[in-house]
């Protein structure tokens, strides 16, 4: 299979039919059909349905346009890696709601800063939501909350996070798992890391037995908390977001309470806007501990 036959047929398809592609491609249409004829027969299928003077995409064709697509932007990526060239594009970065509200805001100001030629599409979910964007290529890379099973991806660790239970200032302190008997559970909807953290400690191999309420918003968490609605757990940057969140914070143990948001990414598709982010995360944090050890 050839690349430059695979840039053919993603032209016509593109175009519409032989003749605008060779005018495309300044060849002419005799030319495009032979190449067209060549991929076919490596392939050993045909691409298209040939009605009269026009092509339609058979289900192969549909199939090898998603390929071709694919190869053609990992050249182009390709291309700019390794001359140098400041990223471009399109960078579709995914986060958790609470990583998006309490770590993001500086970073991505200072990531259109260095490279304004990066177009960036932010999408916020659930953890799980989050993995399987990107196991599916519909995202680049993403913030999660805890380490990807898959081998299919490749992290790197970036934001200390504490998790804390939230109650109503009205209830009394809770030390253990055993306080929050008989509390109604306020959390995110199943494939939430942090609602598979309450569980744990709470010792429940689910909460289907539980009274949940389940919402998608942290501020809509802590205002039902604060009004006595139940308890949530949730990470302690988002509350330090929220000054005026009238909630008690009830510390757990921390070997289930701090957890390290990871960064995520296709191994082995490592696009030039993905390596920028994943730079400017890493000279960020070192920054950081620089600045501890300094102080």
């Amino acid at each position: 299979m050839n690349f430059a036959d695979l840039q053919i047929f993603k032209t016509v398809v593109d175009e519409g039919g032989i003749v605008k592609a060779a005018r495309k491609l300044h060849r002419v249409p005799s030319n495009i059909t032979t190449r067209i004829k060549q991929l076919e027969a490596s392939v050993g299928i045909p691409l298209f349905h040939r009605d009269r003077q026009r092509l339609h995409l058979s289900p192969s064709g549909e199939l090898l346009l998603g390929y071709a697509a694919r190869l053609i932007d990992l050249s182009e990526e390709a291309r700019h890696a390794v001359s140098g060239t400041a990223p471009q594009g399109v960078l579709k970065l995914g986060a958790l709601e609470s990583t998006t509200a309490s770590r993001l805001p500086g970073l991505l100001s200072e990531f259109h800063r260095r490279y304004p030629d990066v177009r960036l599409e932010l999408t916020t979910g659930t953890n799980d939501a989050l993995v399987k964007a990107v196991t599916e290529r519909q995202i680049d890379a993403a913030f999660i909350a805890e380490r990807p099973s898959s081998r299919l991806l490749a992290h790197m660790p970036v934001f200390r996070e504490r998790l804390t239970v939230i109650s109503s200032p009205g209830e009394g302190p809770i030390k253990t798992s055993r306080d929050a008997d008989g509390q109604s559970l306020i959390a995110f909807p199943d494939g939430c890391a942090y609602r598979r953290s309450l569980q744990r400690w709470l010792r429940r191999d689910s909460l289907t037995t539980s009274r949940v309420l389940e919402l998608s918003s942290y501020h809509a968490i802590v205002a039902c908390v604060a009004a006595g609605a139940g308890i949530a757990l949730m990470p302690e940057a988002v509350l330090d977001a929220m000054p005026h969140a009238n909630v008690r914070r009830n510390r757990i143990p921390r070997s289930q309470s701090d957890i390290v948001t990871p960064l995520i990414w296709r191994k082995g598709e490592m696009s030039p806007p993905v390596l920028a982010l994943r730079t400017l995360v890493a000279s960020m944090a070192a920054g950081k501990g620089r600045g501890k050890r300094s102080s």
